[in-house]
């Protein structure tokens, strides 16, 4: 019974966070002993289950994107979206080519990181299902947090933020414990796979989504909006990750392909019609630690050609292909696509972007600058580049409040995409790829009917693929690569382990890349188990021969 108290004091322990943040202790001198919380005291009425609730989100969003040690920022750097040869966070090991394995044994030197999102997102979802029960009981005995809608909408909440930290778990660990409202707060469940435990979380979703008819709109500080978001949006968003966790639960192409596209395309093409923005405050509480981290110079985060490479129409991309990789050396990126700065030197790039770290200017689409030269730092060969992704970099300029894309609109576009590319509908296809792709300069992919015709384009096609055998020159992609280009360049450092996800479907990781992460040994230890096994299942050598 040891470790069940201990998880339960553990869980306890963030409800009880959760109330102080929201000033709900009714003693402020009194000194509780959290190590012993009394879980049935935390719920102690409607009201506090709802504040409970309340700050789920908040809580699971600080967890993943509020801190700078967590497996997030590992998977930009195995899968292009970022690159650093940094010791910190674990950045040098798991960028390293040939890749290495996950040491999951006590004192590795990224157990902080390797723990942080097992623990956040597994305490609150705990936190979410004992908040959703407690309403079952409070129902049950006539009481409620104020109305009908106001109870709908604390259920509604409760089953996303459950279904959010399932989900999550198990886009990037290879198993969790199914936690359900139905779990007694004392018992820990036994660890399932991903598979199960992702049927779980789209279960849980449902939950939300059917709770949500009834429910009055969700407060903008919930979710950290300008404004409330009303039932027809809650719903949206809702569908939206139904979408992304269907298809991101899958570990290589064998799996990807066998995800049920025909759900996917139901649920993005009732999912989100413009970008998810989450408002990171510094003062209330929505922290967005790794994005001021990448921001402040290149040693932390500059972009690497493997992938963005292949916007190159100039050949520099096919020249740096053929060198041996630890003798790669930068090249002048030039790009039809307007998402990169414009110029036949690296002074013109540079003029276009300038000198300031503000970022990307409202309303432009230029996503990446060249740096000024006296920025450039080292890292591995193959990874050092003149570019530099500034999304968000404003956010940083202005003390780390300002809007940051949760989930991009094109995302979802590029799920429905790919579901009617899937099941043999591309026109359907086409039609949602050139949103972007017409809007960044890029030539219109309608009029392809199959999955062969090159992008149109011709030597000043983009993506250029790198082709076999040898993989050391390059040619116009089909409508595929078309739409895992749009995907990665606008979903680049929004959401989750974004382009890591996507690019294992796709079978585009480097040969031996880790595909999943182990349970943590926290957690093993928490459970009595001492089987302190590593991750096994890797990349194959993929799409372009990386």
């Amino acid at each position: 019974m040891h470790h069940r108290n201990g998880l339960r004091h553990l869980s306890a322990a963030a409800i009880c966070a959760a109330l102080a943040m929201s000033a709900c202790v009714e003693n402020p001198l009194e000194v509780n002993n959290q190590t012993n919380p009394d879980v049935s005291r935390v719920f102690g009425s409607p009201k506090d289950v709802e504040t409970i609730i309340s700050k789920l989100f908040q809580q699971l969003w600080n967890g993943q994107q509020g801190v700078s040690g967590q497996l997030g920022v590992q998977t930009m750097v195995m899968s292009f979206e970022s690159h650093s040869a940094l010791a910190n966070f674990g950045f040098g090991a798991r960028a390293a080519i040939p890749r290495g394995t996950i040491s999951n044994s006590l004192g590795n030197s990224n157990q902080s990181e390797n723990f942080q999102d097992f623990s956040a997102l597994t305490r609150n979802g705990r936190s979410a299902a004992s908040g959703i029960a407690a309403i079952d009981r409070f129902t049950a005995s006539g009481l409620t947090i104020g109305t009908p809608g106001r109870d709908a909408r604390a259920k509604s909440f409760g089953f996303f933020s459950l279904a959010y930290a399932l989900g999550n778990t198990v886009l990037l660990y290879d198993s969790a414990a199914i936690i359900t409202p139905a779990v007694p707060v004392d018992e820990v469940p036994p660890l399932s796979d991903a598979k199960a435990v992702m049927a779980s979380a789209l279960a849980m979703l449902d939950s939300a989504i059917a709770y949500s008819a009834g429910a009055d709109a969700i407060p903008g500080a919930w979710v950290s909006s300008a404004t409330d978001v009303p039932r027809a949006r809650w719903q949206q968003m809702m569908r939206s990750y139904k979408a992304r966790f269907r298809a991101g639960v899958a570990r290589t192409p064998a799996q990807r392909a066998e995800v049920d596209w025909n759900a996917v395309v139901a649920d993005a093409t009732a999912g989100i019609t413009t970008d998810w923005i989450v408002n990171a405050d510094a003062t209330t509480g929505w922290f967005q630690g790794w994005r001021n981290q990448l921001a402040v110079e290149s040693t932390w985060s500059q972009m690497t050609p493997f992938i963005l490479g292949m916007a190159d129409v100039s050949g520099g991309y096919d020249a740096w292909l053929s060198m041996p990789i630890d003798s790669r050396t930068p090249f002048l990126l030039i790009t039809p696509d307007r998402r990169f700065p414009a110029g036949a030197t690296r002074a013109e790039q540079q003029a276009v972007t300038g000198s300031s770290r503000a970022g990307t200017p409202a309303g432009s689409i230029l996503y990446f600058r060249n740096r000024p030269t006296g920025e450039d730092k080292p890292a591995y060969a193959w990874g050092e580049w003149y570019y530099d992704n500034w999304r968000f970099w404003a956010v940083r300029a202005q003390g780390g409040n300002g809007p940051i894309v949760l989930f991009s609109v094109a995302e979802n576009d590029m799920l429905a995409a790919e579901g009617y590319l899937r099941t043999n509908r591309i026109s359907q296809a086409a039609t949602l790829i050139d949103k972007t792709r017409v809007r960044a300069g890029l030539p219109p992919v309608t009029g392809i009917t199959n999955l062969t015709t090159p992008v149109p384009g011709g030597a000043s096609c983009v993506p250029r693929v790198p082709q076999p055998p040898a993989f050391t020159s390059t040619a116009c992609g089909n409508i595929f690569e078309a739409i895992k280009w749009e995907k990665r360049v606008e979903s680049s450092f929004t959401g989750y382990a974004q382009w890591y996800i996507d690019s294992r479907g796709w079978g585009d990781l480097v040969e031996g890349t880790v595909l999943e992460w182990p349970v943590p040994w926290q957690e093993l230890y928490a459970r009595l188990n001492q089987n302190l096994y590593i991750a096994t299942l890797r990349a194959a050598k993929g799409t372009y021969g990386f």
